[in-house]
């Protein structure tokens, strides 16, 4: 049974149900926003039977009750989800810090939560092929997750994706299609491909992949023994990445499994931080520009309202780091055991920079060899 009772716009406060947002082949609100999947959690609180849910291993599917879909029997997985949360104490000079190791997922970053619950959609619809725009991680995700089912795959990627992300795309048999331009102009080409070609299912950051995404947030949590930890700090991309976390601690609130919600951080690379500069101005301008951190590289995020959301609500910061403190935090974290991308240091060091007290999660988004930027 799915329990999502509708869809709400993060813009203009519209809720749209269910139906109307399935049958778009672009699942926005009319007015142009991302829209949030709302359900009944009372129904939610009556399925979960406490003691077994709590005391279970954490795996993806385990939080099905919270994801938006009809029939379990589609689910495609690939053994995503229960990553180590790891703990270094070299690696933080008081309290305790926790490493959340994305890493370790098939394809080797976060993106597989998302890959796994789109694609169980885009069978759910009766599709044949799957189309999005990528900088790299998400297009090598959903290559690989559409393969396994069967399905075509279509990336329309950035010019700025290094060439180790566009070799994994092409080794699941994707069609890769290079875009002059930032991620939000591949976005549109993706959008473009779909709106003219009826089999095609368009993935990437809309709300089948936040409600997937959002099992990274459960699984800390469950990791800490249903603890909430005070701060989690996530690197900001398209911004579903934060928001899908954020949401994660408000469900389990609602349906009374922990009571609290931690303090959100997001952090974004000074050279294209829009969410940090509409943070610090009160603005929704975006501007788009290049950094390093290719993984995170929107100029335009399309969940950007999501996140200062996600931010404000939970008390939060939004943080600015340079690409040379991204690299160090990145170098800093492989001498002590964790190999991530640049882009996957970006949590760790906002950090650094800000020296958070008491118990804080980091995440640690794409393992380093997807780009080695830097590296001998």
């Amino acid at each position: 049974m799915v329990y999502v009772t509708g869809f709400k716009c993060f813009r203009c406060g519209r809720t749209h149900n269910p139906h109307e947002i399935e049958k778009l082949p672009i699942p926005r609100c009319e007015c142009g926003s991302a829209v949030d999947a709302v359900y009944d959690y009372k129904s939610i609180q009556k399925v979960i039977l406490r003691d077994e849910f709590m005391r279970t291993p954490p795996t993806h599917w385990k939080y099905w009750a919270f994801m938006p879909v009809k029939d379990l029997s589609k689910r495609i997985t690939m053994g995503e989800g229960g990553t180590p949360l790891l703990e270094n104490k070299r690696l933080s000079k008081d309290g305790r810090l926790f490493i959340k190791y994305e890493a370790v997922n098939p394809t080797g970053s976060f993106k597989d939560r998302g890959s796994s619950l789109e694609i169980a959609k885009a069978l759910e619809f009766k599709k044949h092929k799957v189309a999005l725009a990528s900088t790299g991680n998400m297009g090598a995700s959903m290559a690989a997750y559409a393969a396994f089912a069967g399905l075509e795959c279509k990336v329309f990627i950035p010019d700025i994706v290094g060439r180790e992300k566009i070799t994994q795309i092409k080794a699941y048999g994707a069609e890769t299609i290079i875009v002059e331009g930032d991620y939000s102009v591949a976005m549109k080409r993706a959008e473009e491909y779909v709106l003219s070609n009826s089999d095609s299912f368009l993935t990437g950051d809309y709300p089948w992949r936040s409600e997937g995404t959002k099992t990274v947030g459960f699984e800390i949590a469950d990791q800490l023994y249903w603890h909430v930890p005070d701060y989690v700090v996530v690197p900001v991309g398209n911004g579903t990445l934060i928001w899908s976390i954020y949401e994660a601690f408000r469900e389990l609130s609602l349906v009374g499994i922990t009571d609290k919600i931690p303090h959100i951080i997001g952090v974004q690379v000074e050279n294209c931080a829009p969410v940090v500069h509409a943070w610090e101005n009160g603005l929704s301008e975006i501007i788009p520009v290049r950094t390093i951190a290719t993984a995170i590289a929107c100029g335009d995020p399309i969940d950007g309202l999501a996140a200062l959301r996600a931010i404000r609500d939970s008390g939060g910061l939004a943080i600015k780091v340079s690409d040379g403190e991204a690299l160090s935090a990145r170098d800093t974290l492989a001498r002590n055991g964790i190999f991530v991308e640049p882009s996957g240091a970006v949590a760790y060091a906002g950090f650094l920079k800000k020296e958070l007290p008491g118990t804080v999660v980091c995440l640690a988004t794409g393992h380093g060899l997807k780009d080695m930027y830097g590296l001998a």
